[in-house]
Order: structure tokens, then sequence, then C-alpha cells
């Protein structure tokens, strides 16, 4: 078999049909946390909010904190099976772009958004705290070197978040919407972006 009709057999059968699902409950708008006393108390309540966005596994799949992305809402390891590869974009043979284009097909069901690839390790989610998470997106030497300012454009603006909540094929989307992400985003850096604290 010709080595691009065998890349297309192993794409198609990471495509498992799936039953049609609700919507994921909607996000609260900035404005519900403007009862909250406290500057502080606010800023994590509204990271909190965000958190329900980025542990979804619309997200978290591509930010595992091994070398293995998931798939589905049960977060499953990839079938068939891949690796983050050094530069976060696959294997050499097995690049992410190899399978996933840049938009989701509706032949194979593969999942498609512009530059499809893995989370940075440093930003690995599967499994993390809300603190956690909250400390990862704050460090510099963990987030790509961007300031709080910069992320809150990437969850605002880039078009593979935005896949989030247009994956097709009756997956069920990540909670609220993109613009909803990013007033919650910004609100929680307006409040001194703070950081839950780790259950004892």
């Amino acid at each position: 078999m010709p080595r691009w009709g065998l890349l297309t057999t192993l794409c198609v059968a990471c495509a498992h049909p799936a039953a049609p699902l609700p919507p994921a409950e909607g996000l609260r708008p900035v404005a519900a946390f403007d009862a909250i006393a406290g500057r502080r108390a606010r800023s994590v309540a509204l990271f909190d909010e965000v958190a329900r966005v980025l542990t979804h596994p619309r997200c978290a799949n591509c930010h595992p904190v091994d070398d293995r992305p998931r798939q589905g809402l049960d977060q499953v390891v990839h079938d068939p099976p891949v690796w983050r590869g050094p530069d976060d974009r696959g294997e050499a043979g097995a690049h992410c772009d190899a399978c996933h284009q840049e938009r989701n097909s509706e032949v194979s069901r593969v999942p498609g958004a512009p530059a499809w690839h893995l989370a940075p390790a440093s930003m690995g989610w599967i499994g993390q705290s809300n603190a956690a998470i909250c400390a990862q997106l704050q460090d510099p030497a963990r987030n790509g070197g961007r300031t709080l300012a910069q992320i809150q454009e990437h969850l605002a603006g880039d078009a593979l978040v935005a896949w989030g909540w247009a994956p097709g094929d009756d997956r069920e989307p990540a909670p609220g919407s993109q613009a909803e992400l990013a007033a919650l985003a910004a609100a929680w850096i307006e409040t001194g972006a703070r950081c839950p604290e780790e259950a004892p």
C-alpha cells in the first residue's frame, strides 16, 4: 500500500462515530462575579470559570502532561498511536498535520484547525488542579514566554483555540464561547490574576 494510503487508513481509524451530545453548560458572564466581595476572591472565582474551558476535554486533550494526545470526552490515548515529537507537532512520518488539516473533515471525521499541534509539555493540563494551571499560565518559563496580555490574546483570537467551540461531528463543544472566555480572562487579569489555592 502506498505510504499516503496507509496514512489515510490510519487517520480514518482515529475518527470514532459518536451519538449527538447536548451542548456543554454555558459560562457565567463577567457581571455575575461583580457581587463577590474582595478583589482577590473575585479574581479567583473568575479564574475558576476560565478553568472550566481549559480543563474541558476539547482543550485539555491537546494539553497532556506526557507525550500522548488524548481523544474524546473520556480522554483516551490517541488512536492510532502518536507521540509529541521534538516540536510538539508529532514525530517524523507522523506529524499532526498529516491527518489534521486546516478544518474538520466531514468524510473521515478527523478534526482540523490551522496549525494543529500539542501544547508544550510545560503547559500540560490533564489531571492538573486549577491552581497548578493558573501558575503555569503566569510563568513565562512554562507558557512560551507570554505575558498575561498575550495569554488573553491567545485565548481570544487563536484559530486552534476557536476549534474548541466548533469541533464538528457531534462532538461536545467547550463551555460558552471564545468571546465569553476572552472576557472572563480579561476580567481575571484586571482583578490581579490571582490563583486558587491548592487543596490541602
